[in-house]
């Protein structure tokens, strides 16, 4: 089956190839990349994938197409579920989600919500004229249908107090981070990851995973050419798809090195051969209401993270197990913290042994799952 791409879904899969692991029998829905007419049902991992279809294309077919609402609503016709679980609430999950849990009564609805994409979140990072359209529509889906479901799974403190405030009742939320996936993603010897992919012992590279929004592509390209005064080599590693003009920040093509799409194995290797990982963040609504998934990956990757303070992630920076520097989000100290802390080979390796040890233990898939378990539970028998 070809990756579905999208964080929602890999937290998705994360989840359900655990409650496997647990005895459950697990189904998922999701966009299939270019199939129009026809379902593609698959089992990864033990994971029964529905792939349904869609007439739109682009960004449009990220849970807007209504021809999919229909499919998916016929799909799970005459269907049984125990329980229903919508990631998310744009039309191609919550119709079809509240279609499921209308046909099974008896089976219990929850709601995850791990982005604020509406009014003050990621929609402002748009262009004017879709900001314009989709503000009132994201806004719509987002909190419209909240109070419907019988449990809440909020990825972090700020989403939950949203919930709160639209009338959801706090009893029935549960805090719900992404995973991390301690099996796959490995600590690897700096100099093996390296050797292995061609780049030289010297080398100082920071590195950065996956997508940015634009205005944190420009604070990461600020702190990075202060950085670049202290320390001219360094150069600037942009690992996966990023889909943002990075590279239009800086005068130099070779400051920056872009992997473009690489697998998860590869992904490890990058990881593994960066001094520092960063993930600058603006301050805004927008990134203050997610919990980005790279996070997970970096601790998992046993690597020192320089981040700003933002949102829930704070925690992570903190004592007894600090995973690295936190800054305000500002370039100049955004730089002075990394530059720091290249400096300091033993608090790097501090910095990464604690994140590796909370990604094993803290946030293991297995151990989120088992907790996201208790809640289902929990909901479940107080619906029945």
């Amino acid at each position: 089956m070809p990756w579905q791409g999208g964080g929602t879904f890999y937290r998705v899969f994360g989840f359900a190839r655990h409650l496997v692991e647990r005895g459950h029998d697990v189904t998922i829905m999701a966009t299939s990349l270019h199939n129009k007419v026809f379902f593609q049902e698959d089992v990864w991992e033990g994971v029964k994938v529905v792939l349904s279809p869609a007439l739109l294309f682009g960004k449009l077919r990220t849970g807007w197409d209504f021809y999919e609402v229909a499919r998916r609503c016929l799909w799970l016709n005459g269907r049984s579920f125990d329980l229903v679980h919508g990631f998310e609430s744009r039309p191609v999950v919550i119709y079809p989600a509240l279609y499921a849990h209308r046909q099974n009564r008896g089976a219990s609805l929850v709601l995850d919500w791990c982005d604020w994409f509406g009014r003050g979140g990621s929609v402002e990072e748009r262009s004017p004229w879709v900001r314009f359209l989709l503000r009132p529509v994201e806004t719509f889906y987002e909190e419209n249908f909240r109070q419907k479901a019988d449990g809440t799974t909020a990825i972090n403190s700020v989403l939950k107090k949203r919930a709160i405030d639209l009338g959801v009742k706090p009893e029935s939320i549960h805090w719900l981070p992404n995973g991390a996936d301690v099996q796959k993603i490995n600590v690897i010897a700096q100099k093996t990851a390296r050797e292995q992919l061609g780049i030289a012992s010297e080398a100082v590279l920071i590195g950065h995973l996956g997508q940015a929004f634009p205005n944190d592509a420009g604070l990461m390209a600020d702190a990075f050419h202060i950085v670049q005064e202290q320390i001219p080599k360094a150069q600037l590693l942009l690992i996966g798809q990023h889909k943002t003009n990075i590279a239009a920040h800086f005068s130099i093509p070779t400051d920056v090195v872009e992997t473009g799409f690489v697998s998860q194995e590869e992904m490890n290797l990058y990881l593994a051969a960066c001094d520092l990982l960063w993930l600058p963040l603006k301050n805004t609504l927008a990134n203050r209401g997610r919990w980005p998934m790279k996070i997970n990956d970096y601790m998992a990757s046993g690597r020192a993270v320089v981040s700003t303070d933002v949102g829930d992630l704070a925690g992570l920076f903190q004592e007894p197990y600090p995973i690295g520097v936190l800054s305000k989000d500002n370039p100049d100290q955004f730089a002075e913290k990394s530059l720091s802390l290249l400096k300091n080979i033993e608090m790097r390796h501090q910095y990464g042994r604690n994140g590796r040890f909370l990604a094993e233990t803290q946030f293991d898939w297995s151990h989120v799952t088992e907790q996201l378990e208790n809640f289902y539970w929990r909901i479940y028998k107080t619906e029945s």
